[in-house]
């Protein structure tokens, strides 16, 4: 049964997952207010959600999860009973250069918010929702073997995947503590349009179209679960509205594939949109020396919200990157 949410706020709401999900909240509840909030970062663009925009119920504000004045007034100017925590720090690369910069926003940008959250709620509980969104990276590493489920050991090897860990266990400290009304989701990599060329999806389609190198880490040999934007978004919906207080909810693609395989697929179907020869921009890749601490495999356990929310992925992985390579081709 749908939670009778009045105004939602969802922090990062001009990144890339955070813009599909107001997107669909805007689009799908017309009588719930939705909150943007992002501080636009290099990686936070209006244009994301330029469509929704002048949307009755749809409000963007520009602000930082940090600033703990700020926050606060925000909850008491808009009355949120939902929260949707997105806004992030979240490239790898960046937080091994970085490390202060990914536990101010992602630590305590996280801890202000629950803040925020716990004050403002702490006289009416009921039909409340923190929903933090964090990552499958926390979990470490797989070997070729095995997946992660909601009750894996945390075990993060990166100073993000560190920052996201820690964030996670002051929400569930939250709601042990003080009962704030909690649940989690641990999602594996995403791809889809309006991510920001940084990562390995949008950079490579990128520099495949330039005729610019593609740089494989290794031998490419690790392999991630990759995600259709879009069906993460539903699966937010669906846990905000349907997911148990105080859980955890793993969403993955089940969708397994070796980075240097991911590569080859992008040059394939890039080189075919645009006229190429198949594989003309294979001579592209170059091998170069591998991230610090590169965890091997992540692989997503999907069992528990498919039997207990009815969900799974449905995008096809064909279909997403096809979707994905025509939005850059278009920009």
């Amino acid at each position: 049964m749908r939670k009778d949410f009045k105004t939602i706020l969802i922090t990062g709401g001009a990144g890339f997952i955070g813009s599909h999900v107001v997107r669909r909240m805007v689009t799908k509840y017309p009588k719930t207010q939705i909150v943007n909030l992002d501080v636009l970062t290099y990686a936070g663009n209006l244009d994301n959600v330029s469509d929704i925009a002048n949307e009755p119920n749809y409000t963007f504000i520009k602000g930082d999860v940090t600033d703990v004045s700020f926050i606060k007034s925000l909850f008491e100017n808009y009355n949120f009973d939902a929260v949707i925590h997105l806004a992030a720090e979240s490239h790898v690369d960046n937080s091994i250069k970085n490390p202060l910069g990914f536990a101010e926003t992602n630590v305590m940008g996280t801890l202000n918010l629950l803040e925020a959250s716990r004050n403002h709620w702490k006289d009416d509980l009921k039909k409340k929702c923190f929903y933090h969104i964090s990552t499958d990276e926390v979990f470490g590493s797989l070997g070729i073997e095995g997946t992660f489920t909601e009750q894996t050991s945390y075990d993060p090897r990166s100073p993000y995947s560190a920052s996201k860990a820690s964030s996670d266990h002051f929400v569930r400290a939250y709601f042990h503590t003080y009962k704030l009304p909690v649940i989690i989701s641990n999602c594996s990599n995403n791809y889809g349009p309006s991510q920001y060329p940084e990562k390995l999806v949008p950079l490579f389609i990128k520099n495949i179209v330039e005729n610019k190198p593609l740089p494989v880490y290794g031998k490419g040999k690790n392999i991630r679960d990759w995600l259709y934007v879009e069906d993460h978004a539903e699966a937010i919906d669906l846990i905000l509205q349907q997911g148990k207080i105080g859980e955890t909810y793993a969403i993955g693609g089940n969708n397994e594939i070796r980075n240097i395989d991911m590569v080859q697929n992008l040059i394939k179907v890039t080189d075919r949109l645009l006229g190429r020869s198949e594989g003309a921009s294979l001579s592209l890749i170059s091998y170069v020396t591998d991230r610090l601490g590169h965890d091997y495999r992540y692989a997503i356990d999907t069992s528990k919200i498919q039997k207990e929310l009815n969900w799974k992925p449905s995008t096809p992985y064909n279909e997403g990157i096809e979707k994905t390579i025509n939005f850059y081709l278009k920009k």
